[in-house]
């Protein structure tokens, strides 16, 4: 882990065993996972003791090596499980939840990056919970529109892809993808279905300029990125990036007080925000400042 000094503002969070332990039981019980459990989100106990879980489908072993990320590498050795997407509709409708976040690790192995095992996801989950919203935080399928297209026609109602990181450090936090090509992503989902709700993340306190963030927002909005959120990078593992700056609360106000100028619906910012913590208010967030736009 970094040999930084944690700020007041940074804190360990303290575990409540007993959610993370019933929502682990009724995962595991369906053989399935939950990005929370895998890149060990500080947030993990406020959501499970919320009865809340992104659900990451595509197995658990990602073909890409994020110097940030949590997840194991290398060659799957399974291919996608055909009950999975009914396995996680059915424990959705189980937990009663009314916002369902489902996300994957790359899989870069497969034709279509996993595209039609999303599509398949959204479908099972539409059929057993009409009344849910549905929001996908997806790769970026190495920028195959098919791919794209085949997730955007399922027609979740929130579409998210994470940049990450400003452009410059992409080589050092992100190897392997590329800042245009999610960009590029985001557009094209809009251009698709206009209906659906973009939203990206960026984590910061890898070093990049204050400057670097401001543009990458920009450039976001550009996209016609929706909903930003911004939070703190914390080291996972001592085997991975270590934590360059522990960024102030103050800066994380400036940053959302600048997106929401740009003209995001909503922009969420602060050091233990995440892309996926507390979804559905950030959504609510957001449907509220377009209807009065």
């Amino acid at each position: 882990m970094s040999s930084r000094r944690l700020p007041e503002w940074i804190r360990e969070k303290k575990l409540n065993l007993s959610s993370l332990h019933e929502v682990k039981s009724v995962m595991r019980a369906r053989s399935l996972h939950t990005v929370c459990e895998e890149l060990a989100c500080p947030n993990r106990t406020d959501c499970f003791s919320r009865g809340t879980a992104t659900f990451m489908i595509l197995g658990d072993v990602c073909t890409r090596a994020c110097g940030f990320c949590n997840s194991a590498t290398g060659l799957p050795s399974k291919p996608p499980s055909p009950e999975e997407p009914r396995a996680v509709a059915e424990t959705a409708m189980k937990m009663g939840l009314r916002h369902v976040v489902v996300t994957s690790v790359n899989r870069d192995d497969l034709p279509d990056g996993g595209a039609r095992h999303f599509a398949e996801t959204i479908a099972a989950l539409r059929e057993s919970m009409p009344a849910a919203a549905i929001e996908v935080l997806t790769p970026d399928f190495r920028g195959d529109e098919r791919a794209i297209r085949t997730v955007a026609d399922a027609r979740p109602d929130y579409f998210n892809h994470n940049v990450e990181t400003v452009p410059r450090l992409y080589r050092h936090v992100r190897p392997g993808a590329r800042f245009e090509r999610s960009t590029a992503l985001l557009s094209l989902v809009k251009r698709i279905d206009p209906a659906i709700t973009t939203k990206s993340g960026l984590m910061v306190g890898f070093g990049e300029t204050r400057d670097e963030v401001v543009e990458a927002m920009s450039r976001l909005r550009e996209a016609g990125c929706q909903i930003l959120t911004i939070g703190q990078y914390l080291q996972p593992g001592k085997d991975k990036l270590e934590v360059v700056e522990y960024v102030h609360p103050t800066v994380f106000e400036e940053y959302r007080v600048i997106g929401e100028e740009f003209g995001f619906d909503a922009v969420f910012s602060g050091p233990f925000v995440r892309s996926s913590y507390m979804a559905d208010i950030v959504a609510h967030t957001a449907h509220r400042a377009g209807q009065r736009s």
